[in-house]
């Protein structure tokens, strides 16, 4: 097993992503750490650990992509898993992974993001993460469609058919989408990885966006049940936005609070299921309506930047 953790200034955090990889719960790995031309002191910060199993290197600034193959070139696990300089797998992460290559078609598996929370606007996220796994859990167990950059494990001998992990904005869902064209990418519930993510509504949209504007094309010469699946999922949040608002100015309270109640136990089944905090329960309903205005916004912008570019 080789562990790859690219790292783009990244000081505040690579030591705790370090020190929670050297702790994996698993009994041979290699954590190879690529600093991609950081400009704080995320290299040196790195070099403070000494394990033999950890090798520090640093490139010049060339992308995720081109960082995570350099790594690959230097590693020599026959299973290449991901992780972020900004993520901290839990103990038995590699265990989870390895544990869903059963079979020899198998040659990628995905695990599950959460979010560490210190911001209302990390729970909002951390209730995205959730209910996203839940949906993995019933709908893309045996065909994930994107093992996700923070937790990810690959066949040495796929990603290298492929010529290494995709040079794109968005290389985790590029690389699962060539890697399927040799075999399964399947999914593991309870390999997680958690992670920091945007603390401003400002970065969360330049983040989204980058995904968003990354994964858009993709999906035009993409599987139909995705381009399907997208369209839905933007009609149901548009009825997400409009309902509460329609059902306030008709008086409809009643219907309101059942669909309150409603939306409230379908995330206790989800904390239930995957995890999480009362809190992320009781508050699903208001993220809900934030997130289906946000990301029906997104999707609006997207389409109209794609469209303008023909």
């Amino acid at each position: 097993m080789s562990l790859l953790m690219p790292a783009h200034n990244e000081e505040k955090n690579i030591g705790e992503a370090i020190r929670a990889a050297l702790n994996l719960d698993y009994p041979d790995f290699e954590v190879i750490v690529i600093d991609d031309g950081s400009r704080d002191r995320t290299y040196e910060v790195a070099l403070t650990f000494k394990d033999p199993r950890l090798k520090v290197v640093r490139i010049p600034h060339s992308g995720k992509a081109r960082a995570l193959n350099e790594g690959l070139k230097l590693s020599s696990g026959e299973i290449i898993v991901t992780t972020d300089a900004d993520g901290m797998l839990e103990e038995k992460a590699l265990k989870c992974l390895v544990g869903r290559f059963y079979a020899d078609d198998v040659v990628g598996v995905g695990g599950q993001v959460r979010v560490v929370c210190g911001s209302f606007l990390e729970v909002i996220q951390d209730i995205e993460h959730l209910r996203i796994a839940m949906f993995r859990r019933a709908h893309e167990l045996e065909n994930l469609s994107v093992a996700p950059g923070p937790i990810a494990a690959f066949r040495r001998r796929a990603l290298e058919a492929i010529g290494g992990f995709v040079n794109d904005p968005v290389e985790d869902y590029a690389t699962t989408i060539a890697l399927k064209g040799l075999g399964k990418v399947v999914y593991s519930p309870k390999a997680r990885c958690w992670v920091r993510m945007p603390t401003t509504l400002v970065k969360l949209w330049r983040q989204r966006k980058r995904w968003f504007l990354g994964d858009l094309p993709k999906l035009g010469g993409g599987p139909l049940k995705e381009k399907v699946f997208l369209g839905i999922s933007d009609a149901v949040a548009l009825f997400d936005v409009l309902f509460p608002i329609l059902a306030i100015f008709s008086g409809k309270f009643a219907l309101l609070a059942v669909f309150l109640l409603f939306e409230i136990l379908t995330m206790a089944a989800v904390v239930a299921v995957e995890g999480g905090s009362p809190v992320e329960v009781l508050a699903f309903p208001f993220v809900l309506w934030f997130l289906a205005l946000f990301y029906l916004t997104l999707h609006v912008y997207g389409y109209l930047h794609l469209l303008l570019k023909q």
